[in-house]
């Protein structure tokens, strides 16, 4: 078998149907890698930074020498888990002298930093035992490079506009149901965007991590909006989005994307303040106090400091709902004025009135306004 260079179009298309081995560090992964990738570390973090010293400090060969002392110990241990990863995929079938099963499909993907030694090293080892490998050009620097690209890209936009408590989400997930393409950036950044965004939500992931995961989205969307195109079906091109300001907790939505964001059409769903109240406690009333709290007082600066005393107060009470209806008030005032930032903001501006939360009758409702616009 021969070793195959991949382009990093190339690489993704085939990442689709086969594993993608990252052979750079566990630190390296664990800041950002290629969404699905399996961490399949050449060297650990601290043999990285000796190899990588012993290369700087001294010269390619002693570095070399130092990487296939980590590297040759841990070859039989890095076969066996390749095969069990293959084998996770696809049923194997067969089996080889040794009693080791020989995969259905025994096709892998290999990448480190720069498509170096790393991935060369790793490569030669899978393919010597008889993996068909194929490793990536310019590796994840390429792939980075390649990501940032896709936010420059234009893309038919749809916004989802709302005042806070509108049950923005749960209408995204609705629109998907109904066969419409949808990216719900909150969930990607594992924070629902407002002082509350944390609360009930996994740890968020770096901002290389972030932008990974959206341009995977971006891709998929735009690959089925043209699959969609030209087969003639009923799926929207058109991808949903949630109206954001451009900081979702501690990562960013990078800034062209943003800016073509802030100038596509808004459909903005206007529900009943009383409504989004009782949403909004549903939500979350249910939280430790001291979480509440500790939210409340991050925003104690815009919020001000009696309605901050206030809606505290409210809660020691015992009155969520007294407390909320506080917070609710100063989030609407911040998204109108976000809203209103807008430039052109009355050619891009769709209100549709709903009476109530809910997310099927409301997908319905703005599907229909949509189609009647003649905008999809």
């Amino acid at each position: 078998m021969a070793i195959s260079k991949l382009t990093i179009e190339e690489f993704l298309s085939l990442s689709k149907e086969h594993p993608v081995l990252d052979v750079r560090s566990p630190g390296e992964y664990a800041h950002a890698h290629i969404p699905g990738a399996h961490s399949f570390p050449l060297f650990s973090d601290e043999e990285r930074k000796v190899v990588g010293t012993a290369y700087k400090q001294e010269n390619k060969q002693k570095a070399i020498k130092l990487g296939l002392e980590y590297f040759g110990v841990k070859m039989v241990k890095m076969v066996e888990e390749v095969e069990q990863i293959v084998a996770s995929r696809q049923p194997a079938i067969g089996s080889k002298e040794n009693g080791s099963p020989l995969p259905a499909n025994n096709c892998l993907l290999v990448h480190c930093w720069r498509g170096g030694m790393r991935s060369t090293g790793v490569a030669w080892l899978l393919d010597l035992y008889g993996f068909k490998v194929y490793t990536l050009v310019g590796g994840y620097k390429v792939y980075r490079k390649w990501v940032l690209q896709q936010f420059e890209k234009e893309y038919p936009i749809h916004i989802l506009g709302g005042y806070t408590g509108s049950g923005k989400t749960e209408l995204l997930q609705a629109l998907l149901k109904k066969k419409q393409s949808v990216i719900d950036l909150e969930g990607l950044a594992h924070h629902k965007g407002s002082a509350f965004g944390s609360l009930g939500q996994p740890a968020q992931p770096s901002q290389e991590m972030f932008e990974n995961l959206l341009a995977r989205e971006l891709k998929l969307t735009d690959d089925r909006g043209k699959i969609t195109e030209s087969n003639n079906c009923h799926l929207s091109a058109a991808i949903w989005l949630e109206d954001e300001s451009q900081r979702i907790g501690n990562v960013n939505i990078p800034t062209p994307f943003f800016h073509q964001m802030r100038n596509k059409k808004i459909y903005f769903v206007n529900i009943p303040f009383e409504e989004r109240l009782n949403f909004i406690v549903r939500n979350y009333g249910a939280f430790e106090k001291e979480k509440l709290v500790n939210a409340i007082i991050r925003i104690k600066k815009r919020l001000g400091g009696l309605e901050t005393k206030t809606a505290i107060n409210y809660l020691i009470e015992d009155n969520v709902k007294g407390c909320f209806e506080v917070l609710l008030n100063y989030y609407d005032k911040q998204y109108l004025k976000g809203l209103q930032n807008r430039e052109d903001l009355a050619s891009l501006y769709n209100k549709i009135e709903v009476v109530t939360v809910a997310d099927e009758t409301n997908a319905m409702q703005l599907l229909s306004f949509v189609q009647k616009e003649k905008v999809i």
